[in-house]
C-alpha cells in the first residue's frame, strides 16, 4: 500500500485537482533555453570533452555527468560546473544530450 492508498483511505471525500506524476531521472533534470557547449581539449597530451554552459541545479548535472560516464564506460568528473570526459567523445555525447532534448553547440575544431 503507497501513500496515495494511504491518502485515500484517511480522506475518502477529498478529490485530487491535478493528476499526480511520478518523475525520474530523465523528467527531473531542468531544461534550458541557451545551449549546452561541447568542447574539445588536450591537457598533458590526452584528450578530454568538456561540457559546460548548464543553468540549471548541479545537483542534476551531476547526475547527467554520470550517466555519461556509465554509457560511455569511460572516466570523467565533475568540477567547477563543467563535466570532463577522459577522450574524445563529442559526437556521441551530443547525440546523447540532443536525445535528452538538450540544445548542444560543438566549439573547436
Amino acid at each position: 500500500m503507497d501513500l496515495q492508498d494511504q491518502l485515500k483511505n484517511l480522506f475518502p471525500d477529498h478529490v485530487s485537482e491535478e493528476p499526480i506524476e511520478e518523475t525520474t531521472e530523465e523528467t527531473g533534470i531542468w531544461m534550458q533555453d541557451d545551449p549546452l557547449i561541447c568542447k574539445y581539449e588536450k591537457r598533458k597530451g590526452k584528450p578530454i570533452t568538456i561540457i559546460e554552459g548548464y543553468t540549471g541545479a548541479t545537483s542534476d548535472f551531476k547526475i547527467l555527468a554520470k550517466e555519461i560516464k556509465t554509457k560511455l564506460s569511460v572516466g570523467g568528473s565533475f568540477k567547477d560546473d563543467k563535466i570532463i570526459i577522459q577522450g574524445d567523445y563529442r559526437d556521441k555525447i551530443m547525440q546523447m544530450l540532443k536525445d535528452k532534448g538538450f540544445l548542444v553547440k560543438r566549439v573547436g575544431g
